[in-house]
């Protein structure tokens, strides 16, 4: 289908794009790598009068470490979180993950900040941020705020941020000694969405789970931090009968949709899987 008319603007700068969004409001939105805007633009489930392009923006691509966090800009491609050394590094969960994104077509197009941005319950970051406790700078007409990622997606499509806010930064903490790290995803074909996958961060000592963080993709109307499987684990040694509570209670806190991927049953069932192959791959990792 061809999308209905809209006027096109490339901004050069954060600046000139927040004025654009404050001068035509509601009309407008947000372009990023636009695998998500564009089929919805070509369906007309997205009608925006105002296409405001943020790909000419340099200032919001890029990788840094600052002090013991890694800032990324919101418009930095998956293959850039893949072949990033400071990411391989200091939070390697990100490039694992981003690896089981798409196909190399939409890694080198597609951004974190528009997979975020953009609330989709099947979309991979969500999760993976909440579960490495990561937050995301929002810039506004009031200037810059800070939102935990833990909360910030509050259903289908739907965020903290406001309609004239754009996410310019995700910043991440490095990964702490002696933690592990998974993200596990059940899906039907290469560049398919999920049909359930789960992201672990952990830290064990002596044997024994002293912190864990637990993250759902696709199983519920948002990305869902799974605390009472955290609960279930924590203090405890991550052994079969642990591992097995945390599914069950992960399990118990789904509230998947039936589509083509699978039944409301069948997928509850995967995202216990998915949680038990993160946790103990993220067992194996701590040192």
């Amino acid at each position: 289908m061809i999308p209905a008319g809209f006027d096109y603007h490339a901004p050069a700068s954060l600046a000139d794009a927040l004025a654009l969004l404050g001068r035509y409001g509601p009309e407008a939105k947000v372009l990023a790598g636009g695998h998500s805007l564009l089929p919805m633009m070509k369906l007309r489930f997205a009608q925006p009068a105002h296409l405001v392009d943020l790909n000419r923006i340099d200032a919001l691509r890029g990788i840094r470490e600052d002090g013991d966090t890694v800032a990324i800009g919101a418009m930095t491609v998956e293959s850039d979180l893949i072949a990033s050394p400071v990411l391989r590094a200091r939070v390697p969960l990100l490039p694992e993950a981003a690896a089981m994104i798409g196909d190399p077509q939409v890694r080198n197009r597609g951004t974190i900040g528009g997979d975020i941005a953009h609330g989709d319950p099947g979309n991979d970051h969500p999760a993976l941020a909440i579960a490495l406790d990561a937050l995301f700078v929002l810039a506004g007409p009031k200037g810059l705020r800070t939102v935990p990622a833990d909360g910030f997606f509050l259903g289908a499509f739907q965020t903290q941020m406001a309609e004239d806010e754009i996410l310019t930064e995700i910043r991440v903490p490095v990964r702490a000694a002696g933690s592990g790290w998974a993200y596990a995803k059940l899906k039907r074909k290469t560049g398919d969405w999920a049909t359930a996958a789960a992201a672990v961060v952990l830290r064990c000592e002596r044997g024994i789970v002293e912190s864990v963080r637990i993250a759902l993709t696709n199983v519920a109307p948002a990305a869902l931090r799974a605390r009472a499987a955290e609960d279930a684990l924590r203090g405890r040694a991550p052994d079969d009968a642990a591992i097995q509570a945390a599914a069950r209670a992960a399990m118990s806190a789904c509230d998947p949709a039936a589509d083509l991927r699978g039944d409301v049953d069948y997928k509850r069932a995967m995202a216990g899987e998915m949680v038990r192959r993160a946790i103990r791959q993220a067992v194996a990792r701590c040192a």
